[in-house]
């Protein structure tokens, strides 16, 4: 079992979204609606599901498509914003779906530029309002190696504790050792701590370990602590804490 926090919602637990929620595709709002619903459609995070009167039905593009889903009938849709196509990208549920889920638009999410919990930006999928995520600075020694090799060490890491994730070590700049660093062009978001700065490759040995390491020098205000400091990824770094080798967690996780 690990030894971190499980989610606990269920597939198909479905719960109101006390927030407003809009997505925007080539400037145009797609959707503003107070009246949103979580759907888990699998245990770790939920998506939106939007009531179909908040949808701009200008944007929406009937394809003429019955889909039989998991969660009952839907037509499919596309999405159309002046020479902006998305084909495919939209599910409107119809009275054969799941109780509470008939008249709602399920979207891809990419299908978007961007989404907002009120007024601020959320990355990769809407926040599980059961989980938690929490930065906390510690005194614990966190070293980390690679094949013998020390990449960084530390007595005032921020440990971040975030609910179905094993803790990620974040470390000051000056504790980790560059000369082992090569920059990545690689780029990843997500929901609560924003979107990556910075991103890290690992040569050591003559080889090159790619996008192990990476930093948000501008995380959201509840990850403030985490601000330009670097984590590396345990599931494939050795992490020895106050002297004691951390088991490496058997399933590669996002950040």
């Amino acid at each position: 079992m690990p030894d971190y926090p499980q989610m606990l919602a269920a597939t198909d637990h479905i719960e109101p979204v006390p927030r407003r929620v809009r997505a925007v595709l080539g400037g145009r709002t797609v959707f503003d609606t107070i009246r949103a619903l979580y759907v888990w459609e699998w245990p770790s995070y939920p998506q939106y599901y939007i009531p179909l009167s908040d949808v701009d039905p200008d944007v929406l593009v009937d394809e003429q498509h019955l889909q039989r889903l998991r969660r009952g009938a839907a037509r499919r849709h596309g999405l159309r914003v002046g020479d902006i196509d998305r084909p495919g990208t939209a599910r409107v549920f119809t009275d054969d779906a799941l109780e509470g889920l008939a008249g709602t638009v399920r979207f891809d999410w990419s299908a978007m530029d961007a989404w907002f919990e009120e007024d601020e930006e959320v990355f990769v999928h809407p926040r599980n309002p059961y989980a938690r995520v929490d930065a906390l600075r510690s005194t614990r020694t966190v070293r980390i190696e690679l094949d013998g090799v020390v990449l960084a060490e530390s007595a005032s890491p921020v440990m971040v504790f975030e609910t179905g994730l094993p803790t990620r070590y974040y470390l000051d700049r000056t504790a980790v050792h560059f000369e082992h660093l090569e920059p990545a062009d690689t780029v990843t978001a997500c929901p609560y701590k924003g979107r990556t700065s910075a991103y890290w490759s690992i040569r050591v040995g003559g080889q090159l370990y790619p996008d192990l390491a990476w930093a948000y020098d501008f995380p959201t205000r509840q990850l403030l602590p985490i601000a330009g400091m670097v984590a590396f990824y345990n599931e494939k770094v050795d992490v020895i804490l106050d002297g004691e080798l951390v088991e490496r967690p058997t399933t590669h996780f996002f950040r």
